[in-house]
């Protein structure tokens, strides 16, 4: 049998150098050596991974012309997670975040087991999944969660932080055709095997900085921000934080104790849930509205100084509502990271 071909890949302007095998997805060659270029669905169907061909053979497949249109194909523009090398070839990334790149992790593959499932409302679940190794992750980052028996793998972000390495913890909101979700109430029970690959994602936590940190969520969104608001606690490190939490009603809401205790707690920080369709039951005297509007409304009237670090995980309209608020804030845009969840059908 012979070996297959392997090429040099050199990303500019940074000027890092990988190898990929023919027959493999440049993204995927930069996953396996720890190569963290800009990403988001991984399916050639956005264009976070989009660069440009500037020497060497190579060939886009598979992909959405929504992502890549045919204008920007001609001129050299290709998107890393459906591209193969047929030669040594070098890229011009176009999007970069050098932090990013200094603290890449590799991406492996972890066995397993469900360890539980606990309910948190009437159509979100917490995950718990026992690992047999531990897996190296930043706050803010996901993984692909497998189960073999069923054949669905679904991506998902941690909720725990990553100094418990082989507890991991997701939360997942329930849809009636989730592919995964819909089987967190019957068909997954405790001891059930399961494979994770990762970690994923350029949406963690940064360190050190000393500005605001605004945290929007969700849904689910939840889970990764709440790993990276516990990772900031647990760092000792001090910024004043706001929470944001966007959901219909009251019976959407979590957590609300815990974050009772952490406004007790900490210094400057707010939880600001919101609701946008509160019922009469509700009794609901908090913040009404979507929750890009609150966030202005709040980060308006509060006129928080410093640079500021916003973090928005939660479905694609939310988060595109969200960044032009972000922006008109002052947030600039190389400190605004988010992850857009999408639920896959059956």
């Amino acid at each position: 049998m012979s070996e297959k071909r392997v090429h040099t890949v050199r990303f500019e302007p940074v000027g890092v150098e990988m190898e990929v095998e023919e027959g493999e997805w440049v993204l995927d060659a930069a996953f396996r050596q720890g190569i963290a270029v800009m990403h988001g669905c991984r399916e050639g169907q956005c264009s976070s991974c989009k660069c440009v061909l500037v020497d060497g053979d190579a060939e886009v497949q598979k992909y959405s012309t929504f992502a890549l249109p045919d204008y920007e194909r001609d001129t050299g523009h290709i998107l890393l997670c459906r591209t193969y090398a047929y030669s040594d070839i070098t890229v011009e990334l176009l999007n970069y975040d050098e932090d990013v790149l200094s603290r890449s992790i590799a991406v492996k593959e972890f066995q397993g087991k469900l360890a539980g499932i606990k309910t948190l409302t009437h159509d979100i679940r917490l995950l718990q999944v026992q690992l047999d190794e531990p897996l190296k992750f930043w706050a803010g980052q996901f993984v692909e969660l497998t189960v073999p028996g069923i054949g669905i793998m679904r991506s998902y972000s941690m909720a725990n932080t990553p100094n418990q390495p082989t507890q991991l913890e997701f939360i997942i909101k329930k849809y009636p055709d989730g592919a995964f979700s819909s089987l967190l109430d019957g068909s997954l029970e405790v001891g059930t095997p399961v494979r994770v690959k990762g970690p994923y994602g350029g949406c963690f936590r940064r360190e050190g900085r000393p500005g605001p940190l605004i945290l929007v969520g969700g849904g689910s969104g939840m889970s990764p921000l709440w790993s990276i608001l516990n990772d900031h606690m647990q760092s000792g490190e001090q910024r004043p934080v706001r929470f944001f939490y966007g959901a219909r009603n009251r019976r959407d809401l979590f957590y609300m104790e815990q974050f009772a205790e952490l406004e007790q707690k900490l210094d400057d920080f707010r939880f600001i849930p919101a609701l946008s369709q509160p019922s009469d039951d509700d009794a609901w005297t908090g913040e009404t509205g979507y929750i890009h509007d609150v966030v202005e409304r709040t980060l308006r009237a509060e006129q928080l100084e410093g640079q500021m670090d916003a973090f928005s995980c939660g479905p694609p309209p939310m988060i595109d509502a969200l960044l032009p608020v972000l922006q008109r804030a002052g947030v600039a845009p190389e400190h605004i990271y988010f992850d857009k969840f999408t639920p896959a059908a059956r």
